[in-house]
């Protein structure tokens, strides 16, 4: 309970910044749509979110190292609350793609600063129970953010002005704090031909989990839409699926532990392709199949960026899991900034139905590339602990550090 008490500044800051950069992407969806922008044109927003994601990760150790943690928070929560106040001044896509790059760029910030404290705070002994407290309330806000989107109208600026407000409420906890500010952590060198060397399949698999998340939650209120839903019912549908995520944790962790974990991805790809095929099927069993498919999905895709990065560690050495994760984050970059735009370029050209075919199509190739590794080299026999690795800063391989260390 001490140990809570004294993360709960930091604990709120990463509630209240989920609600915010949770809520933006379906809402620019929406707003797009009623805005009469183009497929492509709300797809691009997804992509400039993770562009500047990408480069949040890569420049705010480097910035925290120079200004300071609060400091470095502080101007990645106004570069946010920025880019959320001015949607609606300027109505254009190309600027809206802008101004994603900034919300990208403040989530990968803020989580950066929010990481390297939790990290010089932990222990070995208390890092597992802050890590177990950490993922609930990141993936409680995430959940709360879909279902934002239900009582937020498309294309109003007050609409964008509450989540511009809890982009700046999330500054007040850890900015108003009286615990001393750590270290500051040095940036890992980003080695992307790291994560290749250790595991090709795990490389692989990252770009297929960014394939599968990315497109989903960009582009999945243009399919909502598309099929019938409304906006409240396309914030269930979005909810859905990160509740399935959240549930596959437990079981598929213990088949990773349990089996090869190459097998765990082939069969987890399968189960994807499934998912697709039930979930495009489903738009004619009414709204209430139409959210079960969604958390089927998410079940099935959530699991594999942990799943992959599992694997990726059972061949590193100790000293090699920070950079290592970096790297594994720089392919999953990579496959989220190109997935929502072609996935709203298919949705364009052959109907909303493309976008699980394009899903369903990368999960193939997965399988296929699963089943050349599992002849390339034989499984480990002492493996890493599997663990759930949220995509949201380079800090964190430090802040899960010891924890996939088997005694």
């Amino acid at each position: 309970m001490r140990l809570l008490i004294s993360l709960a500044a930091l604990l709120l800051s990463v509630l209240l910044l989920q609600l915010s950069s949770g809520g933006v992407g379906p809402l620019d969806a929406l707003s797009g749509l009623a805005l009469d922008f183009s497929r492509q044109e709300i797809g691009m927003l997804g992509s400039a979110h993770f562009f500047g994601f990408f480069i949040g990760c890569w420049w705010a150790p480097r910035l925290m190292g120079s200004v300071g943690h609060s400091r470095a928070f502080a101007a990645f929560t106004a570069t946010g609350a920025i880019g959320l106040l001015a949607h609606m001044m300027v109505v254009d896509a190309y600027a809206w793609a802008v101004m994603r790059v900034a919300s990208g760029l403040c989530v990968a910030g803020c989580y950066t600063v929010i990481e390297a404290w939790l990290q010089a705070k932990v222990t070995n002994e208390t890092r597992g129970r802050t890590m177990g407290v950490y993922r609930v309330v990141d993936m409680t806000g995430s959940l709360a953010a879909q279902m934002v989107i239900g009582v937020l109208t498309p294309a109003s600026y007050i609409s964008y002005n509450i989540l511009a407000i809890l982009c700046c409420a999330a500054l007040l906890p850890l900015t108003l704090t009286t615990a001393q500010q750590p270290e500051t952590p040095s940036a890992p060198r980003l080695r992307p031909r790291l994560a290749w060397d250790r595991s090709p399949l795990a490389a692989a698999g990252v770009i297929v989990a960014a394939l599968s998340s990315a497109s989903f939650r960009m582009v999945g209120p243009v399919y909502g839409q598309d099929v019938g839903l409304s906006a409240g019912q396309i914030a269930w549908f979005l909810s859905a699926f990160v509740l399935g995520g959240a549930l596959a944790q437990y079981p598929v962790g213990w088949l990773a532990d349990k089996y090869d974990r190459r097998w765990v991805l082939i069969w987890l790809s399968a189960a994807a392709i499934v998912s697709c095929g039930i979930t495009v099927s489903a738009t004619g069993l009414g709204t209430a199949g139409i959210m079960l498919t969604a958390g089927l999905f998410g079940l099935t895709t959530f699991p594999i960026y942990s799943v992959a990065a599992s694997h990726a560690h059972d061949f590193a050495s100790a000293d090699e899991r920070v950079e290592l994760s970096a790297a594994l984050m720089f392919f999953y970059a990579i496959g989220a900034i190109a997935a929502p735009y072609f996935a709203s370029a298919l949705i364009t050209t052959y109907g909303p139905g493309a976008l699980f075919g394009m899903i369903s199509a990368g999960h193939g190739v997965l399988i296929v590339f699963g089943l050349t590794r599992l002849r390339a080299r034989p499984t480990r026999e002492k493996r890493t602990r599997y663990i759930y690795a949220p995509r949201t800063s380079f800090i964190i391989g430090r802040l899960i550090g010891r924890s996939r260390e088997r005694d």
